[in-house]
């Protein structure tokens, strides 16, 4: 059974900086993509970041581009995600996911079709 546990959110001020990480268990890490989304109070989910756990290649939302950065660790089998220069519009619950897809699908699929979730965590930038 496929689990993902989300840690690291929290308050940070504009500007700042915090790191989620992913920790996967109960799947051969090697055969999926990790994708990062997150959602606002009345607001659709949208897909942030998504990573290939095969190959590592990664892929950034427009609204990210620059600011946040994906990362693996095959070995520890977490996915990192690494958000600076924070902005009030990112405070959101951020979830991974993961499914037996591509990144490149996972970004644009609508989010009710992926699998597996965490549970969240909440990141809220705010003075």
């Amino acid at each position: 059974q496929v689990q993902l546990v989300e840690s690291g959110g929290g308050l940070v001020q504009p500007g700042g900086s915090v790191r989620l990480s992913c920790a996967a268990s109960g799947h051969p890490l090697d055969y999926y993509a990790i994708g990062w989304f997150r959602q606002s109070p009345g607001k659709e989910r949208e897909a942030v970041s998504c990573i290939s756990t095969a190959n590592g290649r990664t892929y950034l939302s427009d609204s990210v581009k620059g600011r946040f950065t994906i990362s693996r660790d095959n070995v520890k089998r977490t996915v990192s995600l690494q958000m600076n220069s924070l902005k009030p519009e990112d405070t959101a619950v951020y979830y991974c996911a993961t499914d037996t897809v591509r990144c490149a699908d996972m970004m644009v699929v609508p989010p009710i079709s992926i699998a597996h979730w965490g549970q969240g965590t909440q990141v809220t930038v705010s003075s």
